[in-house]
């Protein structure tokens, strides 16, 4: 029997929205400092970010479901995992000593509130259109990693900056130039992630290298490979 289009809609919805639940389980694990199982939860809610946008085209929530926005409800769940649980875990975590963890998470939050409402962060091609504001991955990178807190100021402000220059940064998924590696190699770092957040970030030299690697085709692939670039054009209130 087939489902009803309005019904399998309103699901596409209803999944989008279990985000903000994943959001709230890593934000109560980041306020009790359990940051393993904190990244755990940031890992479902990216997968469950991943897989949405697939399914919102294919069962047209658009016509079927018109009633509530996946784009809005998107960008909310996306703000709370990819920006403000990531920054709150750095500040938190002794990783950005004194004013560098004030300044950091002020960066994070203030800039991915500009992008995150450029009309124009959606490239024709689905790429985007500067650095997407994923803290998300920067920070479970960072925790695997515990690199020196300059590095980790120096990296935030570069990626800040890079939201609004005119560089490409691929959608592993919608973006179809190099999606044949970029939606492995995506798989590849989400594997290397939740392996790592499991072990608690124990230092393993296979989850390290693993995650440098995919971690530095994933920010790279757009900026190296496209040539054509236009500028974005910050959000107007």
């Amino acid at each position: 029997m087939k489902m009803d289009p309005r019904i399998a809609a309103l699901s596409v919805h209803l999944f989008t929205a279990s985000g903000a639940v994943f959001a709230m389980l890593s934000m109560l694990a980041a306020a009790n400092h359990q940051w393993s199982l904190m990244f755990l939860w940031l890992v479902v809610a990216f997968a469950v970010d991943g897989i949405d946008g697939p399914l919102a085209r294919r069962f047209d929530v658009k016509n079927y479901a018109p009633r509530f926005d996946g784009v809005l409800l998107d960008l909310i769940i996306d703000y709370l995992t990819y920006v403000f649980i990531p920054a709150f875990a750095l500040f938190q975590s002794g990783l950005l000593p004194g004013w560098t963890g004030w300044v950091t998470i002020i960066i994070i939050t203030f800039a991915s509130a500009m992008y995150f409402c450029d009309g124009n962060m959606k490239t024709k091609d689905n790429s985007f259109h500067g650095f997407p504001g994923c803290w998300n991955m920067v920070a479970l990178v960072m925790f695997a990693i515990q690199p020196n807190f300059w590095i980790i100021l120096s990296l935030v402000t570069t990626l800040a900056i890079a939201m609004f220059l005119p560089l490409k940064f691929i959608h592993p998924v919608r973006t179809e130039r190099w999606r044949h590696a970029s939606l492995p190699i995506t798989l590849l770092w989400i594997s290397f992630a939740g392996w790592s957040a499991w072990v608690d970030f124990s230092s393993n030299p296979i989850i390290l290298w693993g995650l440098t690697i995919t971690s530095l085709y994933l920010i790279s692939a757009g900026p190296v490979s496209y040539t054509h670039l236009t500028l974005p054009t910050i959000c107007s209130v």
